[in-house]
């Protein structure tokens, strides 16, 4: 690429996989503008850990399938996509590594207010930017069908930094800071 800037945006529109044009506030763009977003939140997080960290693997791997993920969106359900999707995959093993980690983890029984380490509030900022990609891709599913994979797999991404958010307060030995007890324990 000699050249960052292609100018063919400046009047409100952006390409799409299959050579058609949007408006750039079109669901479909806004939609890979938050998985985009995802995306950047996660490269924070690894920069915020050691090179050797053991959560460095999983997340540079969710961080290349997003890429694959948002040319998949990107693409109308009418064109093909050449780019293979392995987010079924990835869900199960992000399945597998939620379930290592609750197994490890205190039950709290609260809401919790996010924050804590650097790195724990990264991770809860991460998991409210995947929700919010969720929410525009189901907006975008009911117009053009998107992959049921990769809405499977965004919405296990934010219950997995959910739990790695909780796990890096353990791993550090803070605190989580509880808000309020869940609805059903105060009951009892």
């Amino acid at each position: 690429m000699k050249r960052v800037y292609t100018r063919t945006g400046d009047k409100g529109t952006t390409g799409i996989h299959g050579g058609g044009r949007v408006p750039k506030d079109d669901i479909r763009i806004e939609a890979n503008g938050c998985l985009d977003e995802l995306n950047a939140v996660i490269g924070i997080v690894r920069s915020l850990l050691p090179t050797g960290d053991a959560w460095q693997d999983l997340l540079h791997t969710i961080q290349r399938e997003l890429m694959v993920v948002m040319s998949h969106v990107a693409t109308p359900c009418d064109a093909v996509n050449p780019n293979p999707l392995s987010a079924a995959e990835l869900t199960v093993r992000c399945e597998e590594k939620m379930d290592g980690m609750t197994a490890e983890l205190q039950d709290n029984g609260y809401f919790l207010l996010p924050g804590g380490t650097p790195v724990s509030a990264q991770l809860h900022f991460a998991r409210t930017v995947a929700r919010r990609a969720e929410r525009r891709l189901w907006t975008l599913h009911r117009q053009d069908a998107v992959n049921e994979d990769i809405l499977r797999f965004i919405n296990r991404l934010s219950d997995l930094f959910f739990v790695m958010a909780r796990m890096e307060m353990q791993r550090q030995n803070w605190t989580e800071e509880k808000w309020q007890e869940f609805a059903y324990k105060r009951k009892l």
